[in-house]
C-alpha cells in the first residue's frame, strides 16, 4: 500500500462489519463510519479542504471526529490534530504557523479568530452527501503518493509554542505495521485506546496499527476508571493501548474483582503491579516520540516477570525498530554507553518525521548524517538495549499532557504584583507533576493568580505558588534555571486550591 486510503479502502471491503468507534451499545462498524466518511466529501471540497488541502481537525474523540479523519484520508487532505483543551490565543498562534485552508471542530465550539482566513466546519454537520459504491473506489486520497504528507501532530510545546510535526502517509503506514507486527494483532482482536486521538498512542498504535492488524477499534469519549473494566468485558477487548496516568488511576482506583472476566491478552505500556494485579499474560514497554516514527523501541513482558534495573519496566525501551539505528552520546548502541542524549535515525525515508512546520517552510533538524537529537536521556544496558530515564529538557506533564511552560509563564507575568515569575513541578500523586508557580514581588497575589487559572485548561493550573526573593536565571540569555527553583528560598508559599476567587 502506498497511502492511508488505500489501507482504509482495502479493510472496508474486506472487514465492513468490524466495530469502529466510540466503545458503548452502539458502536458504529468500520462500514458505516467509512459511508459517514463519504457522505462528508462534497462539504469538504466545497470548503476547499480536499486533496492536498492542510486542513485542523480540533477536537474531542467521538464518532464523528474519527468519521472526519476517515473523510480527510479518503478526500486526500492533509489533517493536523490538534489539543483542543488549548486556550484560543495559544491556538491562533499555533494555527499561524500552520496556515491551514481549513478547520474542522468536534465536540468544541467554533471559534473561528484562531484561523480567520479559513473555513470552519462542524464535523457532526459533515455528513450531508449520499454516499455510493463508486465513491469510495473514487476516492481523492488514493491517489496521494507514499511520501506526500498525510498530516501533522503536534509537540508539548515545553520549550517553546507547540510545534507542528510533519507526517508522511510512509510514516504512518510503517509505524502502523511495526505495531501490528510487534503486538501480534489479527482479525481476532479488539483494541481499546481510551486516550485522545491528537496524541500518537491511540491514532497511530490503536487506530492505524489496528487497521493495518484487521482489528476492530474502540475509543473512548471520556476515560472513567469506575467504568473501566465494566466497559473492557462488555466490549470484550483484547488489546488495551494506555499510557502511564491511567495505568496508574486504574492500579489505585480499581482491583482484581473490578477487572475479573476480562478478554484482555495485551497492553501497551507495560507495568509489572498492572499485568499481576489485573490477569493480564502480556505487556509492552516502548521508547518513541512523534519525531522518532511514533515507535523506535519495544519490548515485551510477560506476567511476573520483574525488570532488575532501577528506571523499572515502563522505561525499557528494548529493542531497536528494525528500520532505526539509534546511539547515546554519539556511540553507536553495540559500544554500549553511560547516560546521554539518544540519538535516532533512519534506514530508509519516511520512517521518521519529516520536520518541523513553519510559516515559511519546513524546518528539519537533522544533522548531515541523517541523525536526529530527541532531547531525551537514556542509557545502553548489558543485553545492549535502551532504558529510557528522563526529558534531557526541562517539562511538566500533568495528566497525561505536557504542560506548554512559556505559554503559561506568559499568561501569569501580566498579573498586578508578580515582577517575575516561573513554573516547574512537584510529584503528584499519582506519576504525573503538579504545576507549582514562583514569583518575585512583593506578596503572592493570589485573587490574580487565580483569575488566569480560571482562564486555563486544568492541566495548565498551578496548585501552589511560591515567592521567593528572584527567579534564578543564566546570566547570560537569562533563561529561567529551573531544577534550580526547588531548592530556592521560598518566602511566602500560598495554597491556590484554597486561594480567593
Amino acid at each position: 500500500m502506498k497511502n492511508l486510503a488505500e489501507l482504509v479502502c482495502d479493510r472496508v471491503e474486506r472487514r465492513p462489519g468490524t466495530r469502529f468507534g466510540m466503545a458503548g451499545e452502539a458502536t458504529p462498524t468500520l462500514g458505516q463510519a467509512v459511508d459517514r466518511a463519504l457522505g462528508s466529501m462534497a462539504t469538504l471540497d466545497e470548503a476547499g479542504a480536499g486533496l492536498g488541502r492542510r486542513v485542523a481537525l480540533i477536537g474531542t474523540t467521538s464518532d464523528s471526529y474519527l468519521a472526519a479523519w476517515l473523510a480527510l484520508v479518503l478526500a486526500g487532505a492533509e489533517a493536523a490534530l490538534v489539543n483542543p483543551a488549548y486556550p484560543d490565543e495559544l491556538l491562533a498562534e499555533m494555527l499561524e504557523q500552520l496556515a491551514p485552508d481549513a478547520v474542522v471542530w468536534s465536540g468544541r465550539e467554533a471559534t473561528e479568530s484562531v484561523a480567520p482566513d479559513a473555513a470552519h466546519l462542524d464535523a457532526s454537520h459533515l455528513d450531508r452527501g449520499e454516499p455510493t459504491a463508486a465513491a469510495l473506489a473514487d476516492a481523492p486520497g488514493l491517489r496521494r503518493k507514499r511520501f506526500d504528507v498525510a498530516g501533522w501532530m503536534h509537540t508539548s510545546g515545553t520549550t517553546g509554542v507547540p510545534k507542528f510535526c510533519e507526517q508522511t502517509h510512509e510514516y504512518f503506514l510503517r509505524l502502523g505495521r511495526f505495531i501490528a507486527d510487534s503486538m501480534c494483532f489479527s482479525e481476532a482482536d479488539t483494541v481499546l485506546a481510551p486516550l485522545p486521538m491528537f496524541h500518537i498512542n491511540p491514532l497511530g498504535y490503536g487506530v492505524i496499527g489496528g487497521l493495518t492488524g484487521s482489528t476492530e477499534i474502540l475509543g473512548l469519549e471520556r476515560f472513567s476508571a469506575s467504568g473501566f473494566w465494566p466497559l473492557v468485558r462488555n466490549t470484550e477487548a483484547t488489546v488495551l493501548i494506555l499510557h502511564a496516568p491511567p495505568v496508574e488511576i486504574l492500579k489505585r482506583a480499581t482491583s482484581a474483582a473490578d477487572a475479573a472476566g476480562h478478554r484482555v491478552s495485551r497492553v501497551f505500556f507495560a507495568d509489572p503491579d498492572f499485568l499481576e494485579t489485573f490477569d493480564v499474560p502480556l505487556g509492552f514497554s516502548a521508547y518513541g516520540s512523534t519525531e522518532a516514527g511514533g515507535l523506535c523501541h519495544i519490548w515485551a513482558w510477560r506476567r511476573g516477570e520483574r525488570p532488575d534495573h532501577p528506571e523499572g519496566m515502563s522505561r525499557y525501551g528494548g529493542r531497536a525498530r528494525h528500520e532505526v539505528q539509534w546511539r547515546v552520546n554519539g556511540t553507536p548502541q553495540a559500544g554500549g554507553t553511560a547516560a546521554g542524549e539518544i540519538e535516532v535515525r533512519a534506514d530508509r525515508p519516511g520512517v521518521l518525521f519529516s520536520g518541523y512546520r513553519r510559516d515559511d517552510g519546513l524546518v528539519r533538524p537533522f544533522d548531515d548524517e541523517g541523525w536526529f537529537a530527541t532531547g531525551d536521556l537514556g542509557r545502553v544496558d548489558e543485553a545492549g538495549n535502551l532504558v529510557f530515564i528522563e526529558r534531557a529538557s526541562e517539562s511538566i506533564r500533568v495528566k497525561g499532557e505536557f504542560v506548554p511552560i512559556g505559554y503559561v509563564e506568559q499568561r501569569f507575568s501580566s498579573v498586578d504584583g508578580i515582577d517575575d515569575v516561573a513554573v516547574w513541578r512537584r510529584s503528584s500523586e499519582l506519576v504525573d507533576d503538579e504545576i507549582v508557580l514562583y514569583v518575585a514581588g512583593g506578596t503572592i497575589p493570589t485573587g490574580g493568580i487565580q483569575a488566569v487559572s480560571d482562564g486555563l485548561p486544568d492541566f495548565m493550573r498551578p496548585v501552589a505558588a511560591a515567592r521567593v526573593a528572584e527567579i534564578p536565571r543564566d546570566s547570560g540569555v537569562g533563561k529561567v534555571r529551573r531544577r534550580q527553583l526547588a531548592d530556592a528560598t521560598v518566602l511566602e508559599w500560598a495554597d491556590l486550591a484554597e486561594a480567593p476567587g
